[in-house]
């Protein structure tokens, strides 16, 4: 039950945190940010996209990191693209500056990604990858996401414009920073 609870808050943040940036027309990095601009330029939509775009990892995920984690990361991304879906319906901005809503963006899905972490999940993709790199050479989860967002945003400035590049960009080095300074394993010595 702790972990069903944690997950639902962690991946119901991500979603929020998603519905803000779609809102703007930003985007991100990870799996979710190819999902993102994949449903901008087909008209798809996000949880489709994300859903089916990170098929391929949970094979890694289930040889390399076991069967709860990949069964809770799959929860986790279908729950996901439900929400992402769901949301939206309900919820609607009048006025929402980009630069603002990058910031809120990146501190609400990044507390959602380590909610989740910490209860043994992800949100699939290169989460999962970076997770694996981090438990076997401890170097942070964030800062390997960190670089392949870069890679991302370097593709992202040949499809969008500049202004929209750099206010994602802001919410990706947000959510990044977070993981990197939070998800340590001596961040949960608590008893």
């Amino acid at each position: 039950m702790e972990d069903a609870q944690g997950l639902s808050t962690g991946v119901f943040f991500c979603a929020l945190g998603l519905t803000i940036l779609t809102h703007l027309g930003l985007i991100t990095g990870q799996m979710a940010g190819i999902a993102v601009i994949l449903s901008y330029l087909t008209g798809y939509s996000f949880g489709l996209v994300f859903l089916l775009i990170n098929l391929p990892f949970y094979w890694l995920a289930w040889t390399r990191m076991g069967r709860a984690f990949t069964l809770k990361s799959l929860g986790c991304v279908a729950a996901l693209a439900l929400l992402t879906e769901l949301i939206p319906m309900g919820l609607v901005f009048e006025q929402l500056e980009p630069a603002l809503g990058a910031l809120i963006f990146g501190l609400v899905t990044g507390t959602g990604l380590l909610v989740i972490f910490r209860h043994g999940g992800s949100m699939g993709g290169l989460g999962v990858v970076a997770l694996l790199i981090q438990d076997r050479t401890n170097f942070p989860a964030g800062w390997m996401q960190l670089g392949v967002d870069l890679v991302i945003f370097g593709v992202a400035f040949i499809l969008f414009p500049a202004s929209v590049v750099l206010y994602s960009l802001l919410g990706a080095v947000v959510i990044n920073v977070l993981i990197a300074i939070n998800h340590r394993k001596d961040r949960y010595l608590g008893s």
